[in-house]
């Protein structure tokens, strides 16, 4: 069964997380340089069974571009461009760094480890694919 993919993006780091096969938990992945982000989705889309792709989109709080946003839409294409089998989606990504950091706090993890900007932008990504496979989920009656 195909998995969904979620993207946390930055300019020297991309933060990836990946669904089970039913698509209801997100996992971490791991943490890559940005610069090799389109090689990476190119060797595990087929390989992981990707069929969606989750991308955390910045905006401020008055939902206004930040320096990111012009970036990832530039990627989302990118992505559409390369991968066009691909379902992609933006997600709004305000909080998902301060969360990061709550949850790994709450994990009880060490001030170190918990200032790892790698094992916080997985955890971002954790959320956004969370938040996604939260809407995507049938509602039982």
């Amino acid at each position: 069964m195909p998995r969904a993919l979620a993207i946390d993006y930055g300019l020297a780091r991309v933060g990836l997380a990946i669904s089970d096969e039913l698509k209801i938990i997100a996992n971490p992945l791991e943490t890559i340089e940005t610069a090799g982000l389109m090689l990476y989705l190119k060797n595990n889309i087929l390989a992981q069974n990707i069929d969606t792709i989750v991308i955390g989109y910045p905006k401020d709080l008055m939902n206004r571009d930040t320096h990111l946003t012009l970036a990832v839409e530039q990627l989302f294409k990118k992505i559409q461009t390369q991968f066009p089998t691909l379902h992609l989606q933006l997600l709004d990504e305000r909080f998902t760094s301060k969360m990061a950091q709550q949850t790994l706090f709450q994990m009880g993890l060490n001030k170190k480890k918990r200032q790892d900007k790698k094992r916080i932008d997985q955890m971002s990504a954790l959320i956004l694919l969370q938040s996604f496979l939260g809407d995507i989920i049938p509602k039982s009656v």
